[in-house]
């Protein structure tokens, strides 16, 4: 019967005596009360609630209150039966929650020596040893004319292209991250180069040394730099480290503003356009460029939020694609990591809303019923890798957080943390939450 009533979580039901009348499925941050009246006429239950809990009826949806201690549903008609939800309104604990995860991953990361862009090199590469190159990732030999330039074959991975470079950038963005978490949670002082330009990354073979698009390949950065804005509180973090480290990324938000390929970036129309605000807007905080921080927050009320939100929620541009949902996710994830960043009490990104209420809550609300149950997702799966999304995208614990969805942050906890996926790691960029929140 339970079964019935409940998607199958993999969890008994407890009850509280022989009479089967309160039976609790305790799951992380709620609990399922089932309660039972199997008698002929109308029965009070009390439910014991271990900490303060906000209820509503799973069936019906009536919204039951807050209840500290206690729930009393005062008039039970016989024969009959109710599922309620019971979600912890504590505070969520990401420190807490991903300690053991992060410690595992830093003691294993203070091992393993760093690699630069130096380590290796390609032959089609047409900047020197400290320049870092990428090769597009849909382009493929022309069986036709092989040694003529690349075509495209859109969503289909190449697994001969050049990849080293985005593979050390990742490897950093992994690492450095963990470490500043894993000092931020236990002060830790054990916890506690590459030309600042892009201008031979995502070339294509036979066509362009290098293009605009390239810029994507720096979102690794971002955590980067929320991690060095925790680790500046560290003893074992000096001043002239931190000033070495902002002036590069300084060097490189402005090149982002002002090459072609940067202004290239910025102006394209689906989750390229968006990461680039992510990106600029992730390094001005980090070097305390307020221009480019307004500018950011203007360019997401401006041309994010109109051009790329559809009147449902969704994004018109990213499911046109051969891998609309991970597409989909990519970009809610940038979106809600550029809300997290440039939000204030003044100007709050995440309650932004046009006249015809295209905004962050109604993106988040279109994708979150797929993230939560992928099987009704509308369109065709992904070309690749569509079995290794959702993970736990950070666009749920920010908008839950920042909305006061409880809902999403119950979704987010139940997410997949880590993925050794070589796709997975390149678009999934917020690993460690702690940093963030």
């Amino acid at each position: 019967m339970l079964r019935k009533l409940l998607p199958p979580t993999g969890v008994a039901a407890e009850f509280t005596d022989d009479s089967l009348t309160i039976g609790v499925i305790a799951l992380t941050g709620k609990r399922m009360l089932c309660l039972f009246n199997w008698g002929d006429s109308p029965q009070a239950l009390v439910v014991r609630l271990p900490e303060r809990s906000h209820v509503k009826d799973n069936w019906s949806g009536e919204d039951l209150g807050r209840h500290d201690g206690q729930l009393t549903i005062a008039d039970m008609p016989p024969h009959s039966a109710r599922l309620l939800e019971a979600l912890s309104t504590r505070p969520l604990d990401v420190a807490a929650l991903d300690r053991d995860r992060i410690l595992k991953a830093a003691n294993r990361y203070l091992s393993e020596a760093p690699i630069t862009v130096t380590a290796s090199s390609s032959p089609r590469s047409a900047g020197g040893e400290h320049d870092f190159f990428s090769e597009g990732d849909y382009w493929w030999p022309d069986p036709a004319n092989p040694g003529g330039p690349y075509i495209q074959r859109d969503g289909m991975s190449n697994p001969d292209n050049f990849a080293d470079h985005r593979r050390y950038l990742m490897r950093l963005s992994v690492q450095v991250p963990a470490l500043a978490a894993a000092w931020k949670i236990s002060k830790d002082a054990r916890y506690a180069s590459m030309n600042p330009r892009l201008e031979f990354s995502q070339a294509i073979h036979g066509r362009f040394t290098g293009r605009g698009i390239g810029v994507i390949d720096t979102i690794h950065l971002v955590e980067v730099a929320r991690a060095v804005e925790t680790l500046e509180s560290s003893p074992a973090f000096s001043k002239a480290e931190a000033a070495g480290i902002k002036s590069w990324f300084a060097e490189y938000l402005l090149w982002m503003t002002t090459h072609k390929y940067g202004i290239e970036e910025r102006e394209a129309k689906n989750n390229h356009g968006t990461c680039w605000v992510m990106q600029a807007a992730a390094f001005a905080r980090l070097t305390g460029n307020r221009e480019a921080a307004d500018y950011c927050r203007y360019r997401f009320r401006t041309v994010l939020v109109p051009n790329q939100i559809a009147a449902d929620g969704s994004f018109p541009q990213e499911l046109r694609r051969t891998k609309p949902y991970g597409y989909s996710l990519f970009n809610l994830d940038a979106m809600s990591t550029i809300c997290q960043i440039l939000s204030t009490p003044k100007e709050n990104l995440w309650t932004f809303a046009l006249p015809d209420g295209r905004g962050m809550r109604m993106a988040v609300a279109f994708m979150a019923p797929y993230i939560g149950d992928k099987s009704k997702w509308p369109k065709p799966p992904d070309v690749m890798y569509d079995q290794e999304w959702p993970m736990r995208q950070c666009s749920l614990l920010f908008a839950g957080l920042a909305l006061g969805n409880a809902d999403y942050l119950e979704l987010w906890r139940t997410l997949k943390p880590d993925s050794t996926v070589e796709e997975v790691v390149r678009n999934f960029f917020v690993r460690q939450p702690v940093l963030w929140v």
